[in-house]
C-alpha cells in the first residue's frame, strides 16, 4: 500500500489523492464484497434441522432467539437431553449464543470430527485434482488440531475458509473476560501460525491470557480468540469499507450477550478489528467495560465520544507500524475516519514503543502486551501512557498510585 505523510492538516489535495489510491485498489483487486456462498452450508443445514426438530414431542426454540431465552431453555434440560441435542445438531449447538459454553465445546468437538471425516474421504476422491486432494489433507489436519486435548472451541464453521473462536481459561468462573478481535486475512486456516505465532489470533490470545495472569495472579481471567466473522481478504476495497465490520459487529454483539455470568468484558481490537469494534460500540452490552484498539486504521468515528459507548476507549500504535501512513479520513464510505491515537480523537493512548511493527503488539515482553493485559484485568493504575505518566489514567478506578516505572 502506498504511504502518505499524515502530519499536515487534512486538505482537499490529500483527500483526492487518497481517493485515487482507493480507485486503483478497486481496479486491481476487484470489489471483493460481492463474494458469497452458494448452496446450503453445513452450519445452515444443522440450524435447519434444529428448527424442524423436537425434544420429547416439543418444538425446539428458535436458534436465533435472544441468548437469555436460549440460556433458560438449556437450563431447563437435564444432562442427558443436552448431550442428545449436542450429538443431533452439533454445528447448531456449537454456534448457539446462550447455550452452556461447555456444551458448545462438546458440540464443536463433534462437529470438528465430522468435518475431519468429510475431508478424509475427499483425500481419496479420484474426481479431485491432486491440488484438491492436497487441500483436503490441509483442512483435515487443521480440523484435527482444533480437536487437541484441552482446546475449548466456542464457535466453528467449516464452510470455505472457515470461522472459529477459542477460549483460554475458565469462561464460566472468570472475574474478567477479554475478547480479541483480529483484522484482515483471518480465517480458520490462519487462526494459528508456526511462523510469527503472536501475529495470529491464537497466539495473540494465548499471550494475552498469560500476561493477564502475570500482572494479576489472583484474578480469574478468560480470553476469547474471536475469529468468528468474515474478515476482508488483503488490503483491497473490502478493507477500505465497513461492510465486513458491520456484519461482524452483529455477530460480536450476539456472542457477548450470550456469555455466561456478569464479569466485565474488555475488547482488544487489532487493525481492521478496530473498525468492527468502532461500528459495534454503540450497541454493546453494558458489561463491556473497555475497548482497546491497536494498529487501528480508524473506528468509523470522529472521536471517542462519537462512538457513543460507556466503555473506556484505549488506543496504541507503535512508531514503526505502517498503519500510521494510511489516510485517516472517510469519504463516501471509503476509509475509516479519524486516527484513534490523535489528541483530537480523545482516546486514552497507551505506550507501544516496543510493539515491533503492525503485528507485534502481543509479543511477550513488550510494553504493549503488558499495557493491554493491565486493561484486561482492570489494573488501570499500572498502565503506561504514550505521552506522559498519567494522562491516559486520569479519572480511573485505582489510579491514585503511580504506574510502572
Amino acid at each position: 500500500m502506498t504511504s502518505f505523510d499524515t502530519s499536515p492538516p487534512l486538505n482537499v489535495s490529500r483527500a483526492l489523492l487518497a481517493l485515487a489510491v482507493v480507485f486503483v485498489m478497486l481496479a486491481t483487486t476487484g470489489w471483493t464484497a460481492s463474494r458469497g456462498h452458494r448452496g446450503t452450508t453445513a452450519l445452515q443445514a444443522s440450524l435447519s434441522a434444529w428448527q424442524h426438530g423436537r425434544l420429547h414431542g416439543h418444538r425446539l426454540p428458535d436458534p436465533e432467539a435472544a441468548p437469555a431465552r436460549l440460556t433458560r431453555f438449556f437450563a431447563s434440560l437435564g444432562a442427558r437431553d443436552r448431550d442428545r441435542l449436542a450429538h443431533r445438531y452439533p454445528l447448531a449447538v456449537g454456534n448457539m449464543n446462550g447455550a452452556p459454553v461447555r456444551l458448545r465445546y462438546q458440540a464443536n468437538r463433534i462437529a470438528l470430527g465430522q468435518a475431519r471425516a468429510v475431508e478424509l474421504k475427499r483425500t481419496h476422491d479420484s474426481r479431485l485434482t491432486p491440488a484438491g486432494q492436497q487441500d483436503a489433507v490441509r483442512r483435515m489436519h487443521h480440523f484435527a488440531a482444533l480437536m487437541g486435548d484441552g482446546r475449548q472451541i466456542l464457535a466453528f464453521d467449516p464452510e470455505g475458509s472457515g470461522r472459529v473462536a477459542e477460549v483460554f481459561g475458565d469462561l464460566t468462573k472468570a472475574e474478567r473476560v477479554s475478547v480479541l478481535v483480529p483484522g484482515v486475512d483471518t480465517n480458520l486456516f490462519t487462526f494459528r501460525k508456526t511462523h510469527l505465532p503472536y501475529s495470529a489470533p491464537y497466539g495473540m490470545a494465548k499471550s494475552l491470557y498469560a500476561a493477564e495472569r502475570a500482572v494479576s495472579p489472583r484474578t480469574r481471567t478468560a480470553v476469547i480468540a474471536w475469529a468468528d466473522y468474515t474478515t476482508p481478504s488483503g488490503l483491497g476495497v473490502d478493507a477500505a469499507t465497513a461492510m465486513r465490520a458491520e456484519e461482524g459487529a452483529v455477530r460480536l454483539d450476539k456472542v457477548l450477550r450470550g456469555l455466561p455470568g456478569d464479569a466485565p468484558v474488555a475488547l482488544f481490537c487489532h487493525s481492521y478489528g478496530s473498525v468492527l469494534c468502532g461500528v459495534a460500540a454503540r450497541s454493546l452490552p453494558a458489561r463491556v467495560s473497555d475497548i482497546a484498539v491497536a494498529a487501528s486504521p480508524g473506528m468509523r468515528a470522529r472521536s471517542a465520544s462519537g462512538l457513543r459507548t460507556s466503555a473506556r476507549v484505549w488506543a496504541m500504535r507503535d512508531a514503526t507500524d505502517w498503519i500510521r501512513d494510511v489516510p485517516y479520513l472517510e469519504l463516501g464510505g471509503l476509509g475509516h475516519g479519524a486516527d484513534p491515537v490523535s489528541t483530537a480523537f480523545g482516546a486514552r493512548v497507551l505506550s507501544a514503543r516496543d510493539a515491533r511493527g503492525h503485528a507485534g503488539y502481543f509479543e511477550p515482553g513488550t510494553d504493549s502486551l503488558t499495557n493491554l493485559a493491565e486493561v484486561g484485568v482492570g489494573a488501570y493504575a499500572s498502565v503506561q501512557c504514550a505521552h506522559d505518566n498519567d494522562g491516559c489514567r486520569a479519572d480511573l478506578p485505582g489510579t491514585t498510585t503511580a504506574g510502572r516505572a
